[in-house]
């Protein structure tokens, strides 16, 4: 099953890890560590509730005005 893995970096270092199609969500210093981390996690959320791949996702990224 292939899912979704977004990566955002942390202002103090590391990443913080989210598989949106599950909700699992956790960090590492590495984006290795982040990943392996996230894979770990996701598989014990599907472990305990299970689901059907729906296909694969779509990831874009959007603009907004920022406000000072």
């Amino acid at each position: 099953m292939t899912l979704t893995a977004v990566l955002t970096p942390l202002a103090e270092g590391g990443y913080v890890a989210l598989n949106p199609e599950t909700g699992s969500t956790t960090q590492g210093e590495t984006i290795d560590e982040a990943m392996a981390n996230l894979k770990e996690a996701t598989e014990l959320y599907l472990e305990e509730f299970p689901m059907e791949s729906a296909g694969s996702s779509l990831l874009t990224t959007f603009n907004v005005t920022a406000h000072a």
